[in-house]
């Protein structure tokens, strides 16, 4: 089986059209719509890779990368996903450790091929 990969979503919608493609290509994924669920998850099943919303319901998407940092558990690959482009925003989605930052809407298509090219690194 492929990566565990965490969809951090709070659009039901996104969450099952990524988490077909993913498990299409062979990916175990999980889903978490919020930080406390995406916490839970990725504290009792690390991911390898994480696609993180910025905008969640009850909070900012990159607490989830920065409390998992500090205690030692970030994901080997956390890519920020966000509706916003903003130069500040991007460079704070590098600064606390993301990959990659996707403006939405994303190449869904191309997602499996992008997360293989990133477990490969």
């Amino acid at each position: 089986m492929g990566a565990h990969i965490l969809i951090v979503e709070d659009s039901a919608l996104v969450v099952s059209a990524l988490r077909i493609l993913l498990e299409d290509a062979g990916h175990r994924v999980s889903d978490a719509g919020s930080v406390r669920a995406a916490l839970d998850i990725a504290r009792s099943d690390r991911p390898e890779v994480m696609l993180l919303d910025l905008a969640l319901p009850d909070g900012d998407g990159l607490s989830v990368l920065e409390t998992l940092s500090n205690d030692g558990l970030a994901p080997r690959v956390t890519v920020a996903v966000t509706g916003r482009d903003e130069p500040h925003i991007i460079a704070r989605c590098k600064r606390l450790g993301c990959r990659e930052v996707l403006v939405k809407p994303i190449r869904a298509m191309a997602l499996p091929t992008q997360v293989a090219e990133w477990l490969a690194e």
